[in-house]
């Protein structure tokens, strides 16, 4: 798919939270270079998801976790960018929060590479000349279709 702006991305969120709700609970890998829109992306469906408030990126902390209106759980934030080694992600603690119920949103997953659960969506978003983004979804079907 194509993101020609950021209100193309934000309508591919608000489908991706339509499906996802009531209680979202799914592991999401957001792939792609620096600047390409990957914060944005998860700043976007945290807000479609009822978010209000700052939403904050974890690039100096890692993980923001955020709790979702009603009874939807909480939703992680992980930004692995700054990891050195794999190993990293179990000294940090992650096993439980992976372990729990809840969304797991997770950029420069490769960094904590062996580490992580399987993915239920993994988003590959290359950043065009014109500004625009080019996106590949695979994972779940239910989850992939959702973002047409």
């Amino acid at each position: 798919m194509l993101w020609p702006d950021e209100a193309a991305a934000q309508a591919t969120a608000e489908r991706l939270a339509a499906v996802l709700l009531p209680s979202p609970n799914a592991v999401i890998e957001l792939h792609g270079p620096l600047g390409a829109g990957k914060t944005t992306f998860v700043r976007l469906l945290l807000r479609a998801l009822g978010v209000e408030g700052r939403i904050k990126s974890p690039s100096y902390a890692v993980m923001e976790s955020y709790e979702l209106p009603g009874d939807a759980g909480t939703a992680s934030h992980f930004d692995f960018y700054r990891f050195g080694d794999p190993r990293e992600w179990e000294d940090a603690g992650f096993r439980d929060v992976f372990a729990a119920p809840g969304l797991k949103l997770c950029e420069w997953p490769e960094k904590a590479a062996g580490q992580l659960p399987p993915a239920d969506l993994q988003l590959f978003i290359e950043l065009m000349p014109d500004d625009s983004r080019q996106v590949r979804a695979s994972g779940a079907a239910t989850l992939v279709k959702a973002l047409a």
